[in-house]
């Protein structure tokens, strides 16, 4: 996002109660691609790259789209939007006047189409022109670019990277001038497409806004139009957006592109669980071709509100692994492809130390600003400033992946050897580790959420088809770990805390410590979990669940991060609604479901109840999941979605125990050894 666009955003939304002034928001709408470019299609109709964190292209900044009849040009609103089939193709209805104009979009690496029909009952069927006014930005630069127009083909581009406009009917450009000083400074926004007219005819070439009219033609008047981001050569560049823009110029065309494309990328959806198709769509439109995920669409890129989202995290994306590698074992889904890319793209972000850093680009792997790089500053070995619990969520998938998709694989091997270095190097003398930074990234301390995922993390490595000393050295630090959670224990609230902080316990609750019952799961098929501990998981669970649950006057309920979360809640009283505590506590109320069957508890069946109820508000018909089946991070009490959309964590949570729950509560997957690898 330039500033341009963030400084009329700001103007437009200042003082609204539910939105942040100056952001790229995506909680409406839907977004098409599922390789090298992620585009999002507004209501109106219009196209915005949030492409840079997968191919490190910017694209699309800005554009809107309308149709011009009889010298009136009216431009499109809020149409209606679905996605077509089980594709990611994205089918937008405009009414205009009493005709229907429908819209698809598709991209295909990274080429996007937009394809334009005119329902044959339309009553301005006749002598129509589609007007497009499209502003690139090229390296994320709205100044120091240029046009290049090449007849049928408008070219933007700064240095690297070359955007490329084209039609599959006639095209007719002229250039469009960016906000100037004045325009910028004023109270009111700048209304785009501007007055053609202006002073200056040479700014229009050093412009990155292109206003196009495009002629629609046939009998159910039609026209595609296609944009290319390109690193490459300018010839080749060329040849390919007119070829492909002729290829794609009916509609037909553009559907069976978009099945064609949904049959290489995604799972078949008749072999899951209902609403499992569209997580597995979200996931995949966040994912690079490296198979790193981003957190989420970037919509805050000016870090005015949050640190940013368009990065790999890898807490996140190894527990996105971990949870579609459960469901894969439950489903069947045929993700073989995809754990072994995650595999390999943590294998290869690993640091020399054994760790792995805060966040990188999902494109490349190189380190992404962040403020949790104290492993990769020098002499900063020792800093707090680092989030052991992503250490751990890596080391605890690379353990399964190990044990369940490649027993072979040496280099994972070497992976997890180095990772128990790295954890045991975080793990303090009493048993629980050191003072880093939390999940949430808000405050530092010896937290709870860490010490599960450590918990986890050495189980899983103890289990895994490593060397019997390495085995032997991480079963010994479970058991340490196992012992000094005793230390986190509140008796007067029944939780284990959130924190200790310099000798202080914080006994607030948090969503993060839900991941003990995960934990624990994979401890109990290691060494065991004892009756006294599952009356402590017991109590934890069942208070976390009560505590944090908000259910306000309005359309939505589900759980906070932890009490007293001031983050993102405007003029809102209390905490807002998250997606992924939500997720997580209805997949910790399964685990803990499974790990007391395995004990013949007779809490089994209210906890089996829990998960289904809380797994109701994000299931397919939930209250928190937005249209294309989304989950958003946040909402607010009114309903309203926050923050990015959609977010990959929860989606992947939610896929993991819709198939948990498919399973009776005896099956206990973690302890089912006898299964075959999912590849031989």
């Amino acid at each position: 996002m330039e500033l341009h666009g963030a400084l009329n955003d700001f103007k437009r939304t200042k003082g609204d109660p539910r939105r942040f002034p100056g952001e790229r928001r995506s909680t409406a709408g839907l977004f098409s691609g599922l390789d090298e470019r992620l585009v999002h299609v507004a209501p109106d109709g219009s196209i915005r790259d949030y492409s840079y964190p997968l191919s490190g292209l910017a694209g699309i900044e800005r554009s809107r789209f309308g149709l011009e009849a009889d010298g009136d040009v009216r431009w499109f609103d809020d149409g209606e939007q679905r996605y077509v089939d089980d594709t990611a193709v994205v089918e937008t209805t405009h009414a205009v006047g009493d005709a229907a104009c429908v819209q698809y979009d598709v991209t295909i690496g990274r080429l996007h189409l937009t394809h334009f029909v005119l329902e044959e009952d339309s009553d301005i069927a006749t002598d129509v022109t589609l007007r497009a006014c499209v502003g690139f930005a090229p390296e994320g630069r709205a100044g120091r670019v240029g046009q290049l127009r090449h007849g049928d083909v408008v070219e933007v581009h700064h240095d690297t990277e070359h955007d490329f406009l084209a039609a599959s009917t006639t095209l007719s450009v002229t250039g469009q001038v960016p906000e100037r000083f004045a325009e910028l400074l004023a109270a009111e926004p700048t209304d785009f497409p501007r007055s053609p007219t202006d002073d200056r005819y040479e700014e229009a070439r050093l412009s990155p806004i292109a206003t196009t009219e495009i002629d629609l033609t046939g009998s159910s008047p039609s026209a595609t139009v296609a944009t290319l981001l390109s690193d490459g050569d300018r010839t080749d560049a060329l040849e390919q957006v007119r070829t492909d823009v002729a290829e794609y110029a009916d509609r037909e065309a553009i559907l069976e592109a978009g099945r064609e494309q949904a049959r290489d990328r995604l799972p078949d959806p008749d072999g899951g669980v209902e609403g499992g198709f569209a997580d597995l769509r979200a996931l995949a439109l966040l994912r690079a071709p490296t198979g790193a995920r981003m957190a989420g669409p970037e919509f805050d890129p000016f870090y005015r509100y949050s640190g940013g989202y368009g990065y790999t995290w890898f807490r996140d994306d190894a527990e996105i692994a971990r949870s579609l590698l459960d469901a894969d074992r439950r489903l069947a889904l045929g993700l073989e492809a995809w754990h072994a890319k995650s595999a390999r793209f943590y294998v290869d972000a690993q640091l020399s130390d054994g760790t792995w850093p805060h966040r990188v680009w999902p494109h490349n792997g190189a380190i992404a600003p962040g403020w949790a790089h104290g492993r990769v500053e020098e002499g900063q070995s020792e800093s707090e400033e680092y989030q052991a619990d992503q250490t751990a969520s890596v080391a605890a998938f690379l353990a399964a992946y190990l044990r369940h998709v490649d027993p072979a694989d040496e280099r994972v091997r070497e992976a997890l050897a180095a990772a128990l270095d790295g954890l045991d190097d975080s793990l303090a003398v009493d048993g629980l580790p050191e003072r880093v930074q939390n999940a949430w990234e808000n405050m530092t301390g010896r937290f709870t959420h860490t010490a599960a995922t450590f918990l986890e993390a050495y189980a899983a490595i103890a289990r895994a088809p490593v060397d019997e000393a390495l085995a032997a050295r991480a079963r010994e630090r479970a058991r340490t770990v196992y012992d000094a959670l005793d230390e986190l224990w509140v008796p007067e609230r029944g939780v284990y805390a959130m924190r200790t902080d310099d000798g202080a316990v914080d006994d607030r609750l948090d969503g993060s410590t839900l991941a003990l019952a995960a934990a624990h799961r994979e401890y109990d098929a290691l060494e065991g979990v004892d009756d006294d501990r599952l009356d402590r998981l017991v109590s934890h669970v069942e208070t976390t669940l009560d505590g944090l649950y908000r259910d306000p006057e309005g359309p939505v309920d589900g759980l906070a991060r932890f009490e007293g979360d001031p983050w993102r809640v405007r003029e809102q009283d209390g905490e807002k609604i998250w997606t992924v505590t939500t997720a997580w506590g209805a997949h910790a109320a399964v685990e803990l479901r499974d790990l007391l069957a395995a004990s013949d508890r007779e809490e089994t069946a209210g906890f089996d109840e829990r998960a289904r109820d809380l797994f109701e508000l994000v299931g397919p018909d939930g209250a928190l999941r937005r249209p294309g089946g989304y989950l958003p991070e946040q909402v607010f009490d009114d309903g309203t979605p926050d923050s990015a959309t959609p977010l990959g964590w929860p989606h992947a949570v939610r896929l993991a125990t819709a198939s948990a729950l498919e399973e009776p509560a005896s099956s206990a997957l973690a302890d089912a050894e006898g299964r075959a690898p999912l590849q031989d």
